[in-house]
C-alpha cells in the first residue's frame, strides 16, 4: 500500500493551517530546541546519516513475521515464550496506515494546533483490549541488549509519543509496551553468508505526561523570532548539541579564514 508524500513546508507564524510535527520532530525539540527551530522555520535540516538498510530489513521481516500471526488471530511464539496470555497482534483497517513512515497514527493537538504523527513498528492487544505498542529495534554487540543507557530515553519518549497518539484516537492503551530486541551475535565462527540473531522482549511502562507540555513549548518556540538556546548532546548530556557545535566552529573558523585573506596585503 503506499500513500502520497507531501514536501512539508516551512513554519509561518501565526498561520490557520495545522502545522504537522512527526514524532521525530518531537524528538528534535527534546534533544536540541534550536535545531528543532532551524528545521521548522527554515528548512535547515541536520545532515542526515546513512540509511540503515540492513535494520529496515529486519523490521519488515518482524512485520511480515507478526502479520502472519495477525491473520490467524494467533500469539506469535515469543509472546508465548514470554508468557503474555491472551495478547495477539492487532488486527485493524487502518494499520498499514499507521505504519507507513509519512502518514501514521495521527492526532490533532487542539490547543497549538500541531498535527502530530508517528509510524508505529506494531500494535498487540491483550485480552483486556488494551493496545500494546510494540517497536521493533536490531544491533549487534557482544553484550547482552537492553534498554537502560542513557541515549536510549529517545527509545523511550518514542514508545510514549505513540501511546499517546493512540489514547487521542479513542484507544485504550496499555502503559506497557515493548521493544522486539534482536541483536546479531558476533561470537559465530564465520559469516557463510549469515547472521545468527538472538531476539529478546523487553518491557517498558511509559508516561505519556510529558507529551503535551512539550507540544505547548514546541509552538511557543516555533511562534518566536529568536533562536532557541543550544540543546545537549544526546550521547554525553554534558556537552552541548553535537551539531550546533559544529555549526559554531565551521563558522568561527571560515570567518577567521576570511579576515585573513581580507588582510592580506
Amino acid at each position: 500500500m503506499s500513500y502520497t508524500r507531501e514536501r512539508s513546508q516551512p513554519y509561518q507564524p501565526g498561520q490557520s493551517a495545522p502545522f504537522k510535527v512527526s514524532r521525530s520532530k518531537i524528538e528534535l525539540f527534546t534533544q536540541c530546541p534550536r535545531c528543532f527551530w532551524l528545521d521548522v522555520r527554515l528548512k535547515i535540516s541536520r545532515p542526515s546519516s546513512p540509511p540503515f538498510n540492513i535494520n529496515k530489513t529486519i523490521d519488515e521481516l518482524f512485520k511480515k513475521e507478526f502479520d502472519v500471526h495477525r491473520a490467524a488471530g494467533t500469539p506469535h511464539p515469543i509472546m508465548t515464550t514470554n508468557k503474555l496470555t491472551g495478547v495477539v497482534p492487532f488486527a485493524h483497517a487502518d494499520l498499514d496506515k499507521w505504519r507507513y513512515n509519512f502518514t501514521g497514527v495521527v492526532a490533532l493537538h487542539k490547543p497549538t494546533n500541531l498535527h502530530v504523527f508517528g509510524a508505529v513498528d506494531d500494535v498487540w492487544v491483550n485480552e483486556r483490549d488494551e493496545l500494546i505498542v510494540v517497536d521493533y529495534k536490531a544491533t549487534s554487540k557482544a553484550r547482552e541488549v537492553g534498554i537502560d543507557s542513557d541515549w536510549q530515553i529517545s527509545y523511550k519518549r518514542q514508545m510514549e509519543t505513540y501511546q499517546w497518539l493512540l489514547r487521542q484516537n479513542g484507544f485504550t492503551v496499555s502503559d506497557t509496551g515493548y521493544f522486539v530486541y534482536t541483536n546479531a551475535r558476533m561470537d559465530a565462527d564465520g559469516f557463510g553468508d549469515q547472521l545468527q540473531f538472538t531476539t529478546k522482549l523487553i518491557p517498558y511502562t511509559g508516561n505519556d505526561d510529558w507529551v503535551e507540555k512539550t507540544l505547548t513549548k514546541m509552538k511557543a518556540v516555533i511562534d518566536a523570532d529568536d533562536m532557541p538556546p543550544v540543546g545537549k548532546d544526546l550521547m554525553d548530556q554534558t556537552k552541548p548539541c553535537e551539531y550546533c557545535s559544529y555549526a559554531k566552529a565551521r563558522t568561527e573558523l571560515t570567518l577567521s579564514h576570511l579576515t585573513k585573506l581580507s588582510n592580506k596585503p
